[in-house]
């Protein structure tokens, strides 16, 4: 524990001895504009919060290996989930450290590392797999008191990755990956023919929209999500078949077909096929998506679908937007963040980024 967090501890603790009740907020977690899963070089894993000056304000300790957090919309409390297959799931308050619950999936079910709280954050979402049905499902989970598992619905289709919630809404949209897994054969892709991708919406339990792609896309992976104020889904794919693949980035409004953007090729090459995270700018005209295994994050301009610019970057995987420009945070401890009239980057030593950087 930092010597902040022991202020921190100590400043609560006079409050509530004082007869006080106040109302925590993310402040009082030193105010992170991102959260991050990292790994440290002793082995151990960590929960970050990141600020908008690119200095890390608080580190949580996590079991293992961390994917992605959700972040509470209200309290400074954070979900970290394990990276598929994992079972487990930390509710961390990160303005004291301490562990306040933790999920396990039920028996037949893993995590796929991602996990979304309602308008009000009394219920968490978490995107699931039903391994023996070969069907993916969403855990609810009623936060309070100590997160208990309440329900379970069908995501609407097979493998559901990253799950977001619409704007002013409890509206889910789910990206559905399409392939099947089990953990008796680990990380192998079991249907890699009959893939069929797909984003779901979901409200109260029902799938009430499924957007597909074309069927010669069908073996895109549809993995990471992001939206816009206005609801828009900004998707980021990774493509499984065996030749080169013309598109992995796409948009989707209720009611329509998906808007696929458009490369180069060569410049697609460049991406190995991987999308690992994808964001919107903060005026919803750009989108920026990563790619860790080809080292490189590419722009897209939204009105015209078309590629407009491309950075190097060693091992990026995390990308998220404030203020006007766009953050990303990389396997080798870097913290860069990119505007159209500035770039900074900081070195963060001991600490090697995981795939997602979440926006407060």
């Amino acid at each position: 524990m930092t010597a902040t967090d022991r202020g921190r501890r100590a400043f609560l603790g006079g409050l509530l001895a004082a007869g006080a009740v106040p109302r925590i907020t993310w402040a009082d977690a030193g105010a992170p504009a991102f959260l991050s899963a990292a790994a440290r070089p002793d082995g151990n894993y960590v929960l970050c919060g990141i600020g908008e000056d690119l200095k890390i304000r608080f580190e949580r300790p996590l079991p293992a290996r961390g994917h992605a957090a959700a972040a509470h919309p209200v309290r400074p409390e954070a979900v970290a989930f394990a990276r598929r297959p994992g079972t487990f799931a930390v509710v961390l308050d990160c303005a004291t450290g301490d562990q306040k619950a933790k999920l396990t999936a039920p028996a037949g079910r893993h995590f796929y590392g991602h996990g979304a709280f309602s308008q009000d954050g009394r219920l968490l979402f978490t995107t699931e797999n039903n391994f023996e049905a070969g069907r993916g499902c969403i855990g609810v989970w009623e936060t309070s008191p100590g997160y208990r598992r309440i329900a379970e619905w069908d995501s609407g289709g097979v493998g559901p990755h990253d799950i977001r919630r619409l704007p002013d809404s409890d509206t889910l949209v789910v990206a559905n990956g399409g392939i099947d897994t089990h953990p008796d054969t680990g990380r192998t892709k079991l249907n890699i023919p009959t893939m069929a991708p797909n984003l779901a919406y979901i409200e109260d339990g029902e799938v009430v929209e499924t957007a597909a792609l074309p069927a010669r896309l069908h073996k895109n992976s549809i993995r990471h999500l992001d939206l816009d104020a206005h609801g828009t889904v900004a998707f980021g794919m990774q493509w499984q078949g065996s030749g080169p693949v013309d598109v992995l980035v796409g948009t989707h409004t209720r009611g329509s077909a998906p808007k696929l953007m458009t490369a180069d090729p060569g410049v697609l090459r460049d991406m190995d096929g991987y999308i690992g995270s994808i964001a919107f700018s903060g005026n919803g005209k750009q989108i920026a998506v990563t790619s860790p295994r080809g080292g490189v994050l590419q722009l897209y301009e939204v009105e015209t679908s078309a590629l407009a610019q491309v950075v190097a970057f060693e091992d990026v995987c995390g990308v998220a937007t404030v203020g006007g420009r766009f953050v990303a945070t990389s396997g080798t401890g870097q913290v860069r963040s990119l505007g159209r009239t500035q770039a900074k980057t900081a070195e963060v030593v001991g600490l090697a980024w995981d795939n997602h950087l979440v926006r407060l």
